[in-house]
Parts: C-alpha cells; structure tokens; sequence
C-alpha cells in the first residue's frame, strides 16, 4: 500500500501542473487528506461489515484487520471536498486528477494481499493455482485473484490516460474510473465469492451489489453529462 501510494503521489505531481492547474505542493497535502479518510473509513465499513470477527478495540491495527475500499473511497472524498473548498480548488478537478493514482495504489496494494494470502479466489487446476496459507491451512490450488486484480488495475490505469486527453466537462476521467473499477470488481467477486468474499443477497457479494449501483450512476453520467466536449 505504501509502494502504490509513493507512486500515486509522483504520478500525480507529473500531471497536476499542465493538465489540472493545481500546483505540485497541493498534491502532498491532498494525499495526505486522501490517506487519513481513506484508512478510516475503509476500516469504520470493514469492522460495520464484519461485526463478528473485527472489534472496535483493534480499530488502528491495519496489519491485522482488513479493510473496505469502498469504505475507504467515499471517506477520502468526503475529506477530499472539504479540502477542495478549503483550498480553493476544483474539487472535480482534483478527483480526475487523483483517479489514475488510484488505480496505482489499489493495484499495488492487491500485491499485498497476493503476500499476506488473503482475497484469493475458489479453487483451480490451471496451471498458476496458488496454494495459500490461511487460518492454519493451506488451501487447495486456487485462482491468484490478487495478480488479476493488479493486472485489471494496470488496465484501467491506461485507459484512464487516454481519456484524460479527451475534452470532457471536470469529473469525467473520476467518474469513468467508478465505473471500470466497478465492472472490474463486479466480475472479480465471482471466483472469490463464498471464498475470501461471503454472498450477500441473490447470490452476489455485498461488493458486487455496489458495485452495480456505481456502474448504473457513471453509465447515466457519461451518457448525459460527459457525452459531448465541454465548450471553451
């Protein structure tokens, strides 16, 4: 998670200057912000959602308990706003900034769970099935879920810079970031699901149900707001 944040971080001081017109110091104080929400709100939904295995006690053991990203992204850009506002910044300008950043750190720290054998997916005979050791156990030759997470992530990364280029309203590259993270999320949960990933309703996990919902809300948004190049 540290790896993909430092990198985040100098990707986004490459671009702020030229393409978003925040200056480069902005950006460390706008990481900072995006850390301190992102780990409290990813661990506040990580223990609401796992009432039965995490306590409160442990809130600020990172290393032992997991974390929502989902939790972790709505926090940050709650903070992120009030910052944004604070510093007079565009706040959509700031969030197309940081989306790239995000698919980085998000990808590195899928490596972390690929070293720490957590998030991996139902068992395999394919050839790269990796044995994980859990709770005691090794598991059964199953899907690296991790690497595929870090290599959908590396995808995303480049499509998100070629639509930055793209003459859209403020907020689009962030929105259509939502929306290929959800896509790619929805479609992971299925090797994981009943694995490193309880179902929740009608058979999807509770990631896969918000997953849909952000998929619906950016498809609408590119459909009428970023559909044509902004004016000017």
């Amino acid at each position: 998670m540290v790896v993909g944040f430092a990198l985040g971080i100098w990707r986004a001081v490459r671009v702020s200057k030229k393409r978003y017109d925040i200056e480069p110091d902005r950006v460390y104080d706008i990481a900072l912000v995006s850390l301190l929400g992102g780990v409290i709100g990813a661990r506040v939904v990580y223990i609401l959602l796992n009432p039965g295995t995490e306590s409160w006690r442990g809130f600020f053991a990172v290393w032992q308990g997991g974390l929502s990203f989902h939790g972790g992204l709505a926090c940050a850009m709650i903070l992120g706003y009030i910052y944004a506002r604070r510093a007079k910044l565009s706040f959509w300008n700031v969030a197309d900034m940081v989306a790239p950043s995000l698919a980085i750190g998000y990808a590195f720290t899928r490596i972390g769970c690929f070293l720490n054998g957590c998030c991996y997916g139902a068992p395999t005979s394919l050839p790269w099935g990796v044995r994980f050791y859990e709770n005691g156990r090794l598991t059964p030759p199953s899907h690296p879920t991790q690497i595929y997470a870090f290599l959908a992530n590396l995808l995303i990364l480049w499509l998100l810079t070629k639509l930055e280029p793209m003459r859209r309203k403020p907020g689009f590259v962030f929105v259509a970031y939502l929306g290929l993270y959800s896509v790619y999320r929805f479609l992971i949960e299925f090797p994981r699901s009943g694995y490193s990933a309880s179902q929740w309703a009608f058979g999807l996990t509770q990631a896969q149900g918000v997953s849909l919902a952000v998929i619906a809300v950016s498809a609408i948004l590119i459909l009428t707001v970023y559909r044509k190049p902004a004016k000017g």
